[in-house]
């Protein structure tokens, strides 16, 4: 898939969503069962979809809140339900919404003081602390996002009471319930007025805000950042944490200049992404080029999606770090500087890159290489049995300093105020210390390749089966493994790793969009990374049309 002529490139007029046009969209247009992509679909990050497309609209939202209080029940969770939302437009009217239904239902809501808005991490670490040494009444939790997705869209996660996002056991019952209320015309769904759940005893608002920023000195080293007078930018990209910013900063005594702090729903102040669309992803150089371009200002930049579940760490000495690079350097560095028990694990997804194989090996620790999805995560990462779990879309958490699980879902703030501890306290800044990890371990060269595709492609890859594919080189290179199950759990990757000695290649189908992802790593050269892409392509293209 191309590049756009204007990725990196300010957003125009023309580029901005009609915010009245969409929020309209939302409580007025009909949605028709009978059309599949009208119906509600968890994929590996929640339901997804706009309301200009009919799949998220109010019936959606009314349906999936009627939907998790029929599984609440069903689970016997009778705790508080935290609610949380992002910045984007959708969000807010489906936080109404949702509101309207748990109160209508008893639950009890807890939600920010003055409703405010609330990262997905801080949703977890909140169950977390609710949950703590309780065996009944348990807490759990939604929030409202579609994470790092253009403005138009809205997205809906649910969070058990582990903390981290719901597996396919729970997502598949609410799945379920939400549809059937949606065939039956709403039958069954019970829900006040908004009005009237605001002044309901149901409702309770908590400030989230203050006692996670009271705490992060728990799980990063707040002092050293603070004693080594370290310039930080932050491009808060007006999302759910933006307000957290200034809050740490004055309660640490950290110099932090946060920028786009101001929270506008057509997210205006984006530069495009590589495919002309305003989206907020920090991982992403064009999306990220206004901070990029301020490197050289401060010691150590940070910027966070909507959520604030990712983090996009700049650096003076080469601007927007690669995901995958960040990733080793966090986990080298955790592994040497904290007091973590030595048999903890170090969780990775498998289209992670094998930088962090050699990584964590040279640190005597144990590798979890999970499916894509943090969800297969989080219960280990509760029970202390993983240290750091990381994926290669710029998201991880990690156990804080007493070996103590902070967070389930993926934390965008701490591991942006992890790479400040990073220069505090070696002096080196991300990019020059994983530098140093290429001189120990080799230089990886790593590439994803966006490929469109079909509903039906994307199907044919569930059928693909180890034995079924006759590969015995890759790259000149002898195949050393091909698997459609993760080793960490046995679970399935939704597609094919191929593994050599000197390179790997994955292939599975994207689970929002008309396409399917390749990654690719080769510790030889670029070349060598080209080759292995090019006989990936050819090879999948095969496998799908057979």
């Amino acid at each position: 898939m191309g590049l756009h002529t204007r990725a990196g490139m300010p957003a125009q007029a023309s580029d901005l969503t009609n915010i009245a046009q969409l929020v309209s969209a939302y409580f007025v247009n009909d949605v028709d069962p009978s059309q599949p992509e009208q119906l509600v679909s968890f994929g590996t990050s929640g339901h997804r979809g706009s309301a200009f497309k009919n799949s998220f609209n109010e019936a959606h939202i009314l349906a999936i809140s009627q939907a998790v209080v029929r599984y609440r029940e069903e689970q016997g969770i009778t705790g508080p339900l935290m609610l949380g939302r992002d910045t984007h437009a959708l969000s807010e009217a489906a936080y109404m919404t949702a509101l309207e239904v748990f109160i209508a239902n008893g639950v009890d809501v807890h939600v920010q003081v003055d409703h405010g808005y609330t990262p997905t991490p801080v949703i977890s670490y909140a169950i977390l602390r609710y949950n703590e040494g309780r065996t009944q009444g348990l807490a759990d939790g939604v929030v409202i996002t579609p994470s790092h997705n253009p403005p138009e869209d809205g997205g809906f996660k649910y969070n058990p009471p582990h903390g981290g996002p719901a597996d396919t056991d729970a997502t598949a019952v609410i799945e379920k319930y939400a549809n059937a209320i949606l065939s039956a015309e709403l039958l069954g769904v019970e829900a006040v007025s908004y009005v009237e759940a605001l002044a309901s005893k149901h409702l309770h608002q908590v400030d989230w805000r203050q006692n996670y920023v009271e705490n992060l000195d728990t799980i990063i080293d707040m002092q050293a950042i603070a004693k080594a007078k370290l310039s930080i930018g932050v491009d808060a990209m007006g999302g759910a944490g933006a307000s957290y910013w200034p809050l740490i900063a004055q309660h640490y005594g950290l110099n932090i200049t946060v920028t786009q702090a101001d929270v506008d729903a057509t997210f205006r102040f984006m530069s495009l992404d590589k495919d002309g669309k305003i989206r907020m992803d920090c991982s992403s150089p064009y999306a990220m080029r206004s901070l990029v371009a301020l490197k050289d200002q401060f010691d150590i930049a940070v910027g966070n999606d909507p959520d604030y579940d990712r983090h996009g760490i700049v650096t003076p000495t080469e601007g927007l770090m690669n995901p995958n690079h960040y990733l080793a350097v966090a986990i080298d560095y955790l592994c040497k500087n904290r007091s973590w028990a030595a048999e903890t694990a170090i969780g990775k997804t498998l289209v992670s890159s094998a930088m962090i194989d050699r990584v964590v090996a040279a640190n005597q620790r144990t590798l979890r290489e999970m499916p894509v999805g943090f969800k297969w995560f989080a219960r280990e990462l509760q029970a202390g049995a993983t240290a750091f779990a990381g994926e290669e879309s710029a998201g991880a958490t990690f156990l804080d300093r007493s070996g103590k699980a902070w967070s389930t879902d993926k934390d965008g703030i701490i591991m942006a105020l992890l790479a400040a501890e990073i220069c505090a306290t070696t002096g080196k800044d991300p990019s020059a210390y994983y530098q140093q990890l290429c001189e120990q371990h080799g230089t990886a060269y790593y590439k994803r390749q966006d490929v469109p595709s079909s509903a039906a492609m994307n199907q044919a890859f569930k059928a693909i089966q180890p034995a079924q594919l006759q590969i015995q080189t890759l790259a000149r290179d002898a195949v050393q493994s091909v698997m459609t199950q993760a080793p960490g759990n046995g679970a399935s990757i939704g597609g094919v790793k191929v593994c050599t000695a000197n390179g790997w290649f994955a292939a599975r189908p994207s689970g929002t969009e008309p396409i399917y992802k390749i990654y690719c790593e080769s510790f030889v050269s670029e070349d060598h990374l080209s080759l292995l892409l090019n006989e990936a392509q050819m090879l999948v293209s095969q496998w799908l049309q057979s």
